[in-house]
C-alpha cells in the first residue's frame, strides 16, 4: 500500500531537513548535488549530476532507498551496488522511522551510499 498523503508530507519535511545538512554549497549544486524521490512506499535519496557527454542534462542516480513495510510498521534500508540492483543495506537492514533510515545514509559508516 502506497503511503498517504499525510505521510507523504510529514517525510517531505525531513527529506528537507536532510537536504539542507547534507546538500552542497551553492556553487557546486550545478555538477553534484542531491535530492529525494517519493513513490509508492519507497523514498529514494538521489545524486544529481550533469550527463558527461552534454552537461545541458542532468542525470539521477539513486544511492539510498527506505521503503515502508506497514505491516511490521518498519523501513527496510537498501543501497545500490555497482550491479544497479538494490541491496539489503546489511549493517543496518531495517529501521523504525524514516528520520532513523536519513541518519543511516547521513553517517554512511561503511561508504555504500556516497562512497
Amino acid at each position: 500500500m502506497a503511503l498517504t498523503e499525510l505521510e507523504c508530507k510529514r517525510y517531505e519535511r525531513d527529506l528537507a531537513r536532510f537536504l539542507e545538512r547534507r546538500r552542497p554549497p551553492p556553487h557546486v549544486r550545478p555538477k553534484l548535488d542531491i535530492g529525494y524521490k517519493i513513490s509508492g512506499q519507497s523514498v529514494e535519496i538521489l545524486e544529481i549530476r550533469p550527463d558527461w557527454r552534454d552537461p545541458k542534462i542532468k542525470r539521477k542516480h539513486p544511492v539510498a532507498k527506505a521503503t515502508f513495510v506497514r505491516t511490521r510498521n518498519r523501513w527496510r534500508v537498501f543501497w545500490m551496488k555497482r550491479d544497479l540492483k538494490w541491496h539489503a543495506y546489511e549493517s543496518t537492514p531495517e529501521v523504525a522511522s524514516l528520520e532513523t533510515f536519513l541518519k543511516v545514509v547521513d553517517r554512511d559508516e561503511f561508504c555504500c551510499f556516497f562512497g
